[in-house]
């Protein structure tokens, strides 16, 4: 949960806190309580060399390359570690970040429906499970690789959505993201911001996510939780994001606050979430509670928190099948936003899927990703140097840097804005009558601005 020092941090976290204060008894009394989640999962958050053991049967971490690593990175315990440490590639999944912020449109038909509905509080139902949803695929354990500056990232062919996300910033890292469809469009700026503690490591999402619902033109704005990375180098490594989530219907004044249960020994607590839906004046109007890996439901309730008689509890989303036993345990949409399934015509040469790295790995060959990972990051650093020593500056091409800067719980933020001009990009190449379509899997890598220029 926030600190009280962040909650006073700003206007608007200042004003929540009185409602997490009146209500937050109420929350734990009848929604904790109302569907008897006990199920538990053996977790032992130390961690244990039985756990290292099976990590290791896995095929992932080896116990000298977390010895190695350990001495490693014993240096920057204390440290934000999002971009100044080398990570060897055994580490990361054949996804980067840009990749990962398109996973959330798996369940986009619930932003449809908060589009869609007439109830004001069932919209925040909906559009805060969306949000919800993205958990599921975030306990992976492995980290996504990070985009290389100019780095880009497009879906189509998913809900009518057009969907591109880019680099635009390598220092610090930050990315941007842009999705549409009929009924409503996400803006998102991402900045992660990260402390190393020795065998685990807190993650902030310093960022500003946006949606709006195209119907009635209401924007909702979202603060997630901190996540945690549990077990980095010894024992069986495990995510959890213990803390708040704040949905707040800018238009309105309505919000959602929803608390993520931290995990206890042996699970106790783990995935559990549970909170209310708030009118302007922050009484509650509809409990929610659920687990973020597998289900949320919805009641209505009175002043205090309680289910209305005569009601009964909903659900509103359940996790859709997933295969079993995958390597990377990815959802079959995971699969699909890491084909070219979902890949527009004449797709952008900086596209995550044809980096190279990002490639081996997905085959298996971790020396060669390793290698091809290193590559990369040199020459990143020579376009760099080139670009300085020409007195050139990094440019994004989809969105702009605005003078806007936002307070988060855990950091300023420089917010960036999607400038239409890849729609208009994409309109056109959709209705290109070109003949010479190029097999897209042939597309050399190439994300870079000045020296090789992408193909756009």
């Amino acid at each position: 949960m926030a600190s009280k020092d962040q909650k006073q941090g700003g206007g608007f976290f200042a004003s929540i806190a009185s409602s997490l204060s009146n209500f937050g008894n109420a929350m734990h009394k009848s929604v904790n309580g109302l569907l008897g989640y006990e199920g538990l999962e053996v977790i032992n958050p130390e961690g244990t060399a039985e756990d290292a053991e099976e990590e290791a049967q896995r095929g992932r971490w080896r116990q000298e390359d977390r010895d190695s690593y350990w001495k490693m990175m014993q240096k920057y315990i204390g440290s934000d570690v999002t971009s100044m440490v080398t990570l060897p590639v055994l580490i990361f999944e054949p996804m980067t970040m840009l990749q990962k912020m398109a996973e959330l449109m798996e369940y986009s038909t619930l932003l449809d429906k908060a589009d869609e509905c007439e109830d004001p509080y069932m919209r925040l139902v909906y559009a805060t499970t969306w949000f919800i949803t993205i958990y599921f695929p975030y306990q992976r354990p492995w980290k996504p690789f990070n985009p290389i500056l100019g780095e880009t990232y497009e879906m189509v062919n998913h809900g009518g959505i057009t969907f591109i996300s880019e680099q635009v910033s390598h220092h610090p890292p930050m990315s941007a993201g842009h999705a549409e469809n009929e009924h409503f469009t996400y803006d998102v700026t991402s900045k992660l911001k990260t402390k190393f503690l020795g065998n685990s490591v807190d993650v902030y999402p310093v960022g500003r996510t946006r949606v709006t619902l195209k119907r009635d033109g209401v924007v909702l704005d979202l603060v997630p939780p901190p996540t945690k990375v549990n077990n980095l180098i010894f024992g069986r490594t495990w995510v959890d994001s213990p803390g708040e989530m704040i949905l707040t219907n800018l238009t309105t004044g309505d919000k959602v606050v929803l608390y993520f249960q931290p995990c206890g020994w042996f699970g106790a607590g783990r995935y559990e979430v549970d909170g209310y839906v708030y009118n302007a004046a922050e009484e509650p109007k509809i409990l929610m509670t659920g687990r973020w890996n597998e289900s949320m439901s919805y009641q209505p309730c009175d002043m205090e928190g309680e289910p209305l008689p005569g009601t009964e509890l909903k659900e509103v989303w359940r996790v859709a099948d997933v295969p079993e036993n995958d390597k990377f345990q990815y959802t079959y949409f995971a699969h699909k936003i890491n084909s070219f399934d979902t890949a527009p015509r004449k797709l952008l040469a900086s596209d995550s899927r044809l980096r190279p790295d990002r490639y081996t790995l997905e085959k298996g060959n971790l020396s060669k990703a390793g290698a091809e990972k290193s590559s990369l990051e040199e020459r990143q650093r020579a376009e760099k140097r080139s670009r300085e020593a020409n007195g050139q500056q990094f440019i994004p091409r989809w969105f702009d840097l605005t003078d806007e800067i936002t307070p988060t719980p855990w950091d300023d933020l420089e917010v960036y804005q999607y400038n239409g001009k890849y729609t208009a990009h994409r309109a056109a190449a959709d209705s290109s009558n070109s003949i010479d379509e190029v097999d897209v899997r042939s597309i050399e890598f190439n994300p870079w601005q000045y020296g090789n220029s992408p193909v756009v």
